[in-house]
């Protein structure tokens, strides 16, 4: 069998920054993606996607929000796996077509994935992670006696929800991912960093938190043996000085670098440090090479003609 390159596709894939939101501009920018995917097959790689979901997230609240006079409110784990849905089944469609349209028949499947999170893990008790509309501070105050929710203000648009983001430890759904891949099909999977859950046997609720997509992602990659992890993202080079004149790309960094950097402060939380940091769980798993890159530069980046290579 060809070699296996997972792909954490970056939040931008399907939602980008400046466009009106809408499902047709998911299912338009989907295009991008499965044109990748279709050349990355044609070169014999097989293929497992991953994918963010914060926007649609966002907007799965807010309806569950305007709509909860008439219907049952949705917990953000339900929101979570709702929009996996989603945006498996937009990928899908975009992949099964682009793939028709090149002859080929390779089956894609999207699986809801549950990933376990620790219920003593230190995040629960500091919640950090926004999630969610804005709202006013009556608003925020009332959900806040009603629903228990920790609340925070932002001070120029209001308050908003906070949840944890929990350290993710394994893939529920791992064998299942796992016989696809072994069969030859596309695998979308672990979407939004996955559902967690707790492996406490209560079944009454679930756990409403927000695991980190970059990390969930990396450890999938390790426990699927894949040859290649790649972060997708906006830029096609990791580089140092970011938006400075000083500026510089990075074709390749060791894992002994990525720790110098991240110390210096040059991967902020906000933008490549999550990013690098899942590199390095990749290669500490075992994991032979970690490549940055965005979706233009990808397929090339794989034939080592750009991106940035991260190895141990």
């Amino acid at each position: 069998m060809g070699p296996l390159v997972l792909i954490a596709v970056g939040g931008n894939a399907l939602i980008r920054a400046g466009v009106p939101v809408s499902a047709q501009e998911q299912f338009q920018n989907a295009v991008d993606t499965a044109t990748v995917v279709v050349r990355l097959i044609r070169a014999g790689y097989r293929v497992v996607l991953t994918h963010g979901n914060g926007p649609q997230v966002g907007a799965t609240l807010v309806r569950s929000e305007l709509a909860a006079a008439h219907a049952y409110r949705m917990p953000l784990d339900c929101c979570v796996a709702s929009t996996q849905g989603e945006i498996g089944y937009v990928l899908q469609y975009a992949l099964w077509q682009a793939l028709q349209g090149e002859g080929l028949s390779t089956p894609v499947v999207a699986l809801v994935t549950q990933v376990l999170v620790d219920k003593n893990d230190p995040a629960f008790a500091r919640p950090t992670k926004p999630i969610g509309p804005f709202y006013t501070r009556d608003e925020a105050a009332r959900y806040r006696d009603i629903f228990n929710w920790d609340i925070v203000e932002d001070s120029s648009r209001g308050f908003r929800r906070v949840v944890a983001s929990p350290e993710p430890h394994g893939i529920v759904e791992l064998e299942a991912i796992r016989a696809c891949v072994d069969r030859g099909l596309v695998v979308i999977a672990a979407g939004g960093g996955g559902v967690p859950v707790f492996n406490d046997h209560d079944i009454t609720k679930g756990v409403e938190a927000v695991i980190d997509k970059d990390h969930t992602s990396a450890i999938l990659a390790a426990q699927l043996g894949a040859d290649v992890f790649v972060i997708d993202t906006d830029e096609e080079m990791v580089c140092l000085d970011y938006r400075r004149p000083s500026q510089r790309k990075l074709p390749r960094l060791t894992s002994a670098e990525c720790e110098r950097y991240l110390a210096e402060g040059q991967f902020p939380e906000g933008s490549m440090g999550p990013k690098i940091r899942a590199a390095m769980i990749f290669l500490s798993r075992g994991g032979p090479e970690a490549v940055i890159t965005d979706s233009a530069h990808l397929v090339d980046a794989l034939a080592g003609r750009g991106g940035t290579h991260i190895i141990r």
